[in-house]
């Protein structure tokens, strides 16, 4: 198969699905509660499946460790530019910080990634979420609910970590690796069944999600220029930082892997988290109006950009 064809046919099939999300939405042929009922099919039982399949078969290093305090000490950094650029620039959303800082690894960096590089080197991009995992969870979050509800309790976070069947799923990944019972998984009686399911769970993931995002793309055009104005500031902020991190700390300091400055690159130019929406407060229907504006036009265009970095680096 020539270069050409390989990227077609790699990339071809994301649009195709997304494609496929629109004509259902515009067709009525699925409703917006099927879709709903989909969307929790894909995070509580896809999604968990792709992420501990992903972390069982990874070989866990020391340097991913320094990977880890990196990615999280970046978003941590990177929420208090929002803060600073909202003043800065006199924005008059409130949710604005919250749209410079985090990425929507599990809804379109795992099936972008897996998509066009194969599941099966998903374990890049895994690694690199880590630290991103437990800033959403335990500093995004938390800052999210202090502005809806004030000060929340350790425990409620904690717990909020715990039920999560995504950071399950990572968890009981991590847990088997460092067991070192990835291979009698797969060959033992009972063991072998399940795991041959969650592999059948796992190739749900990328369909449903392009489905899904597909059918979920709805553009205010009058509100482009406000959620122009957060995707500039992000591309402008992560392209150079991309450069920069490949370049001095994974391929320099690291000396890891060509898959990694791919993964990296991906997940940076990934659209803000999509839960933002759902830890906002009712009553500001024009906020949560804006920020879905914001995670819709960046979906489109990191898609678009994805599609062009793909083309340019088709191998890992």
């Amino acid at each position: 198969m020539d270069q050409t064809t390989l990227i077609i046919n790699r990339v071809l099939p994301i649009f195709l699905l997304i494609g496929l999300g629109i004509f259902v939405r515009r067709t009525h042929f699925l409703s917006e509660r099927t879709i709903d009922d989909l969307r929790k099919v894909v995070v509580n039982l896809a999604l968990p499946s792709v992420l501990l399949i992903s972390f069982l078969g990874i070989d866990l290093q020391p340097a991913y460790l320094l990977v880890f305090i990196v990615l999280f000490a970046v978003c941590v950094a990177l929420l208090g530019l929002g803060q600073f650029l909202r003043a800065k620039l006199k924005v008059p959303h409130p949710y604005f910080p919250f749209l410079i800082t985090g990425f929507e690894y599990g809804m379109l960096g795992v099936s972008l990634f897996g998509s066009a590089y194969g599941l099966e080197h998903l374990g890049y991009i895994a690694v690199l979420d880590l630290g991103h995992e437990l800033f959403i969870w335990f500093v995004f979050l938390a800052v999210l609910l202090l502005r809806r509800d004030g000060l929340q309790k350790p425990s409620q976070l904690i717990g909020a970590f715990f039920r999560s069947p995504v950071i399950l799923g990572i968890l009981a990944g991590l847990g088997l690796n460092l067991l070192g019972v990835r291979d009698w998984l797969y060959t033992s009686v009972v063991t072998g069944g399940i795991m041959t399911t969650l592999e059948r769970l796992s190739a749900l993931t990328i369909p449903l999600i392009l489905l899904i995002i597909g059918y979920s793309i709805r553009i205010d055009r009058a509100a482009v220029r406000a959620a122009a104005l957060v995707i500039g500031i992000r591309l402008a902020l992560f392209l150079p930082l991309i450069v920069v991190l490949n370049a001095v700390f994974i391929r320099g300091l690291l000396g890891l892997e060509h898959g990694f400055e791919a993964a990296l690159f991906t997940l940076l130019i990934l659209p803000p988290p999509f839960i933002v929406p759902l830890y906002m407060p009712a009553d500001v229907p024009d906020e949560r109006r804006y920020v879905n504006n914001v995670l819709m036009l960046h979906t489109v265009v990191s898609i678009g950009i994805f599609a062009v970095y793909f083309a340019l680096n088709p191998t890992l």
